[in-house]
């Protein structure tokens, strides 16, 4: 696996995928605010939408293409003129183009065969390369192709002029070291730049995205909290972290608006982040148990993996049934406040006898109006 990765490009598609989740919907103004939040956070392609939705969708992808000026514009579209017509006539610079390559979709779906799927693939690249505009080509279900029709797709796209090949995991059911193995071997064949789009179906969306970096892929496509279809996309922020942490890689990224961005993700989709999701969650710097705060407050590195500040939080104690007595203390040495053991014991006890999540803020003032 690679350890210095270099520069990866970040391709979120929160507009389009994660505007795929059932019951979000994003109409224009909230596209146009979520997308100049991800320019500002280094974002460098961002997926406006499917313009072959509806007017609406057009008039949205167009809006966000031209408020947004150092991030590159996508705009999505199936592999026929109809689609690929509007998305060129969005504003957006890039097309994403696809087709499904799988003998499942091939039969059930499309209702076509091999031969059908490779002349679309090559009439549509074309076409969006004959226009001046960047084209982008996904082979959809990719993972669940015949390896050498796959192949035969790609090297399609890439002879029409794709300048990106992107390799989805449509329904989340590839193995890291599956995805390694894969997009390895799409790597080693074609000379063209790669991406990986990668679902959530068993979990697994932000290690097989990173499996495909560390593969040779330069592109991950990413959406804010890891909201899509089904149980989702790999997340933006982890993917970030996690390249950057396990691959050496360079996002561009402004990690520490990573925060702001979830929460403005979260307001404008209507889908809460869970407590307990990685990074951006309420807990996951938040420390209750009376082991693990002794140590925090000691040496933040026993107990936290990075400092919250890098994402633009900020570490948190609570309080309630396992708290200890040194967490006590410390929340009134925070506020330069000074409490005696015997009065730190008669707090930790109403604390415990409370139940629930107390703040810090709380437990201070509990003890100065008992007083």
């Amino acid at each position: 696996m690679k350890r210095d990765c270099g520069r990866v490009v970040v391709f979120d598609t929160t507009l389009r995928d994660g505007e795929q989740t059932p019951g979000v919907a994003f109409g224009a103004r909230d596209k146009v605010e979520i997308a100049s939040a991800l320019e500002e956070a280094g974002v460098d392609i961002i997926e406006a939408g499917f313009p072959a939705v509806s007017e609406e969708e057009m008039d949205a992808v167009a809006q966000v293409a031209s408020t947004v000026s150092r991030s590159e514009v996508a705009a999505l579209a199936r592999c026929n003129t109809g689609d690929i017509e509007r998305a060129i006539n969005s504003g957006a610079s890039l097309v994403h183009v696809f087709i499904a390559t799988s003998d499942t979709h091939m039969h059930y779906k499309l209702r076509m065969n091999r031969d059908q799927v490779i002349s679309r693939i090559r009439d549509s690249v074309e076409r969006c390369s004959s226009s001046g505009i960047g084209t982008m080509f996904s082979p959809e279900d990719a993972t669940r192709s015949d390896r050498e029709f796959l192949f035969r797709a790609i090297a399609t796209a890439v002879e029409a002029g794709a300048r990106w090949i992107n390799i989805p995991d449509t329904v989340g059911v590839m193995f890291p070291s599956s995805m390694f193995e894969m997009v390895r071997e799409v790597h080693s064949a074609f000379s063209t730049d790669l991406s990986v789009h990668c679902h959530n179906d068993f979990g697994l969306a932000t290690a097989n995205t990173l499996f495909g970096i560390a593969a040779g892929a330069r592109q991950m496509q990413v959406t804010v909290n890891g909201i899509g279809e089904r149980a989702g996309n790999a997340s933006l922020e982890e993917c970030v972290l996690g390249a950057e942490a396990f691959l050496g890689c360079r996002t561009g990224i402004r990690k520490d608006r990573l925060y702001d961005l979830s929460r403005l993700v979260a307001e404008k989709s209507g889908v809460p982040v869970q407590p307990n999701r990685a990074i951006v969650g309420q807990n996951s710097f938040s420390h209750e148990a009376g082991i693990h705060v002794h140590g925090v407050i000691n040496e933040p590195s026993t107990y936290e993996a990075f400092d919250p500040a890098i994402v633009g939080r900020r570490r948190e104690v609570v309080f309630g049934k396992h708290s200890g007595i040194n967490a006590v203390i410390w929340a009134f040495r925070n506020r330069g406040m000074e409490i005696d053991e015997e009065e730190a014991r008669a707090v930790l006890r109403s604390i415990k006898a409370s139940g629930g999540r107390i703040t810090e803020d709380e437990v201070v003032e509990r003890f100065e109006s008992a007083r």
